[in-house]
């Protein structure tokens, strides 16, 4: 992956993550909009097969590059509590 800050503002981010799908981009836009502080998140694929997506997160006035963050650790805290899981239920 590699992701490139298009645009930055004090409430406001857009990332090109290049080499990601649907996959990753539906996920942190859905944890995105459960957070209180972000007023809009969402993502765009111009062309699928052809084209990079790019998230573009609006928050309340907290830094964006933050709320990403803190999104970001929550994604890596349910993949390891999966893999925890499955990990006990495998060894059963």
């Amino acid at each position: 992956m590699e992701l490139n800050i298009l645009n930055k503002t004090n409430n406001e981010l857009e990332v090109e993550l290049r080499g990601e799908t649907h996959t990753l981009l539906n996920l942190l836009k859905d944890l995105l909009i459960k957070d209180e502080r972000v007023e809009t998140a969402f993502y765009d694929m111009k062309y699928v097969s052809i084209s990079e997506p790019v998230l573009y997160i609006k928050t309340d006035g907290t830094d964006p590059i933050l709320v990403l963050k803190e999104t970001a650790e929550i994604i890596v805290s349910q993949c390891d509590e999966f893999i925890d899981v499955f990990s006990k239920a495998a060894n059963a």
